[in-house]
């Protein structure tokens, strides 16, 4: 059984929303808790590479595709069936039948939170799964400046119209530290400002730092680190998310 279905989205690409991703499940399983991650992005799927997963999956003796256990956490994704450079070409309508698949059919068993990851955007894939899903709640990613908070608030609002409660926002990329100086690259505090104009509940602030690149590059996030700046972090946002899950009621 899968208690809390949670959406990780931010309308718009190239703002981290799969690192986060990443680091959040991890930091949810450092509490103790079973944290499945399910990459619905089709079109680019990163989860693979950023867990550093390369073998394909196996088969359980009842026939359900067995999620990939690393780090602490569960996890599947179409990158882990395709070759590394295939692409995949599907209509919307074949590609949301292929995640919801992918949630069917595999052997997650019992878990306390499944993250799903989703595509930038508010198309098919996002509909279909807060449709077809019961979902506990959505979490926005978006960097501070106003280009990527002008799709960030079309995807709020989508989550809205299909009545999908929301748990709160993160801002990442938030700023860059060069000896002791805040350097604000992509503006100040942009995300916490929207958070407080649209009432939502602020999760976090995750700076520029160089080596979550590079730990996603190597296949080994920066939040198995339990001494790193990175984990401390992580470690209150999923705080954050679980309190604000936890006063989420679903509606039969």
């Amino acid at each position: 059984m899968i208690k809390n279905i949670i959406v990780v989205g931010s309308g718009k690409g190239g703002v981290g929303k799969s690192t986060v991703t990443v680091n959040l499940a991890i930091s949810l399983a450092k509490k103790n808790l079973n944290v499945g991650l399910l990459d619905a992005d089709i079109y680019g799927p990163s989860i693979p590479k950023m867990l550093g997963i390369k073998e394909k999956p196996g088969v359980s003796e009842k026939k359900k595709i067995m999620p990939y256990t690393k780090y602490g956490i569960k996890s599947i994704s179409i990158g882990n069936m395709i070759p590394d450079n295939g692409a995949v070409i599907w209509r919307g309508a074949m590609a949301s039948s292929a995640i919801r698949q992918l949630f069917n059919d595999v052997d997650w068993k019992d878990l306390d939170y499944l993250l799903v990851d989703l595509p930038p955007g508010t198309g098919d894939i996002q509909l279909s799964l807060c449709q077809s899903l019961t979902l506990k709640g959505a979490v926005i990613v978006s960097t501070p400046q106003e280009v990527s908070l002008i799709d960030v608030r079309k995807s709020i609002n989508m989550f809205k119209k299909v009545n999908v409660p929301i748990l709160g926002i993160i801002q990442n990329m938030s700023f860059f530290e060069i000896e002791g100086k805040r350097n604000y690259i992509f503006g100040k505090n942009g995300v916490s400002l929207e958070a407080e104009k649209q009432n939502l509940k602020f999760l976090g602030d995750i700076p520029i730092f160089p080596e979550i690149s590079e730990s996603g590059d190597i296949g080994k996030p920066l939040t198995t680190e339990q001494k790193s700046e990175v984990f401390r972090i992580f470690s209150k946002i999923a705080e954050k998310t679980v309190d604000a899950s936890n006063n989420i009621k679903i509606k039969d």
